[in-house]
């Protein structure tokens, strides 16, 4: 009797696992869809872009002559006057310099002393040779005085006046180079002078390039010793922005940004203006949108990287569906998706992206995630699939709106029903006996 209830039992479990297992793989025979609902609420369109924070003005503090840094007066974060001394380089070889050509501005003065004594002794030779020509000029016109005689005081006249003209050469050369000598000495003062670096902004130190001993040579560029920003309290964002959001971006429009340093604050700014250079990465085309903001408390530095939202437009109380179920492809043939479209009466289904938007696609996706990506063209309508409790879809056309890249604003239902707490399909898991290729897969 005991054997015969070991064999019921046995037999009634072996019953219920075919069952089981019968309900199963039917079951599993399905596609399993995963699906997203369909939701009403608000939609902020932003434009999301990273950029710099900078100073409004930063000037580079070089050094114009050659030589050996022998002080600084400031540092890091020192906080300059305009004028004030900032750095000193060693000037014993420009003194030196200067000292010479105040020597050879001195020679040159004196030998314009000796010029123009000169040329005052020739003058009084020639005013004697002038007395003498014309007194023999006089007494042989009485006969007293030869031919002879009246020739000689010619030609002594004739050489006097000669004389006093080269004397008269020799003080304008001898003018000349003490005028030349003056400059030298005027240029080796100023190449002094310019051993003193001081600021010409009032500003902060921001940067500081050279050391106590270090030999700066600026015969071919000016090397740079400091960097100061004017004012650290007034600062600006250099935000990349991609050409498609441009057009959206207007001048006074308010914006907020964070910061890496502050994750829990938000900081505001308005858009000042966007430069009109273009700037080309991996064939993504940015342009810089500039924002002006106030730093106060100097918590933000130059050089930070800001994370820059950029509102807009707003609707409140809309329809809106996740992006998901806009990317969503059904895991059937082209044939069975249009007839599907004829029988719930849609003539045409989503856009659908050209070669060129397929090819910096795939090149996007080969760059990897740290590559700039090029926002893809959204269509102004698409179809999504609605998923009904019998398991069947069926797709909806819908006119679309603005996206905050999670949803996207439903302004119309061109074919089909949509309304809120409806399911949408955002992904489908294939049996693997139907799945193509032989192992099945997610859709």
């Amino acid at each position: 009797m005991k054997i015969k209830t070991k064999w019921l039992v046995l037999a009634g479990t072996v019953v219920v696992i075919g069952v089981i297992a019968t309900i199963v793989l039917s079951r599993s025979a399905q596609p399993q869809h995963f699906t997203a609902r369909v939701e009403r609420g608000e939609i902020r369109d932003v434009v999301e872009a990273t950029g710099m924070i900078n100073a409004v003005i930063t000037v580079q503090v070089g050094s114009q002559v050659s030589g050996v840094i022998a002080k600084l007066y400031v540092d890091f974060n020192s906080q300059v006057h305009k004028g004030q001394v900032v750095a000193l380089i060693d000037p014993a070889l420009l003194q030196g310099a200067l000292l010479q050509a105040t020597a050879d501005y001195e020679n040159a003065k004196a030998n314009l002393m000796a010029a123009r004594a000169n040329l005052e002794k020739t003058n009084a030779a020639f005013v004697q040779a002038q007395a003498d020509y014309d007194r023999t000029l006089g007494l042989f016109k009485d006969g007293i005085m030869s031919q002879q005689q009246l020739d000689l005081a010619k030609a002594n006249y004739d050489s006097a006046k000669a004389t006093v003209g080269g004397a008269e050469a020799t003080v304008s050369q001898a003018e000349a180079q003490a005028n030349q000598k003056k400059a030298a000495v005027e240029v080796a003062q100023t190449n002094l002078n310019y051993t003193v670096i001081k600021s010409p902004i009032d500003g902060t130190v921001v940067a500081r390039n050279v050391d106590v001993g270090q030999t700066v040579a600026a015969s071919l560029q000016a090397p740079t010793i400091f960097t100061i920003a004017q004012d650290l309290k007034k600062m600006q964002v250099y935000a990349k922005t991609d050409e498609s959001d441009v057009g959206n971006i207007k001048v006074g429009k308010q914006v907020t940004f964070k910061v890496d340093a502050f994750p829990k604050d938000t900081f505001r700014g308005i858009v000042s203006q966007v430069r009109m250079n273009a700037t080309t990465i991996q064939n993504v085309v940015t342009y810089d949108t500039i924002i002006d903001f106030d730093n106060p408390d100097l918590k933000l530095f130059p050089g930070m990287t800001a994370y820059v939202t950029i509102p807009v437009a707003t609707v409140q109380d809309v329809l809106k569906l996740p992006n998901t179920a806009l990317r969503y492809k059904p895991p059937l043939s082209q044939e069975e998706i249009l007839a599907l479209y004829k029988q719930y009466g849609i003539e045409g289904g989503e856009r659908k992206l050209g070669s060129n938007e397929v090819a910096a696609a795939e090149k996007a996706t080969a760059a990897g995630p740290s590559a700039i990506q090029p926002r893809t063209p959204r269509a102004d309508n698409a179809v999504v699939w609605k998923l009904h409790r019998d398991n069947s879809m069926e797709p909806v056309k819908v006119a679309l709106g603005i996206t905050d890249h999670a949803y996207t604003e439903v302004t119309s239902v061109l074919h089909g029903d949509l309304k809120e707490g409806d399911e949408l399909v955002v992904r489908t898991v294939l049996p693997k006996s139907s799945a193509p290729g032989g192992p099945g897969g997610p859709r």
